[in-house]
């Protein structure tokens, strides 16, 4: 029998269908605490990039193993390199050298307003840049339909015909 990865591990832990929502919901406040300690870190010093092992990072910010797991999925792809972290083991150098932009509108896209109203940001990022990022990134996800065009109206093309007897046969 194979050997589950540590991300198979955690994320089998994380979304257990077996759980009550009061557990579920117990297991996420759990981990959001510690998630923004880390952030709070992270984000306070921006000119340190910290990396280590997986078990390095898990004791630096006090967190069991799958718990770190949890949180290098998460901030995985707003990081310059991506960490493996499908085959990562706790012996794999990790680290998190984040793109700010690029983290501030995952943290908007996952709806995780404990993390993008953070105070550390105002150091990293104008309140203006922060705006526009969230507008950026709220706006990517809004389907713009095009005006219909009528039958009897000019044809856009330019020919001066209607479009019915145009580009819309």
């Amino acid at each position: 029998m194979e050997e589950k990865t540590l991300l198979q591990t955690w994320r089998e832990l994380a979304y257990n269908q077996q759980q009550t929502q009061q557990q579920y919901d117990q297991f996420w406040n759990a981990y959001f605490l510690q998630e923004i300690e880390v952030y709070k870190d992270i984000l306070g010093n921006p000119d340190v990039v910290v990396k280590g092992t997986v078990k390095d990072l898990a004791a630096k910010y006090n967190m069991e193993l799958l718990t770190m797991v949890g949180f290098l999925d998460g901030i995985n792809e707003s990081l310059k390199v991506e960490n493996p972290i499908d085959t990562m083991t706790e012996d794999t150098e990790v680290n998190l050298d984040y793109d700010k932009e690029s983290l501030y509108k995952n943290m908007v896209e996952a709806k995780a307003e404990w993390l993008y109203n953070l105070e550390q940001w105002d150091a990293l990022l104008t309140p203006e840049r922060r705006k526009e990022l969230y507008k950026e990134q709220k706006s990517s996800h809004t389907v713009v339909k095009e005006k219909k065009i009528g039958r009897n109206e000019p044809c856009p093309c330019g020919s001066g015909k209607k479009y019915k007897f145009c580009c819309g046969r």
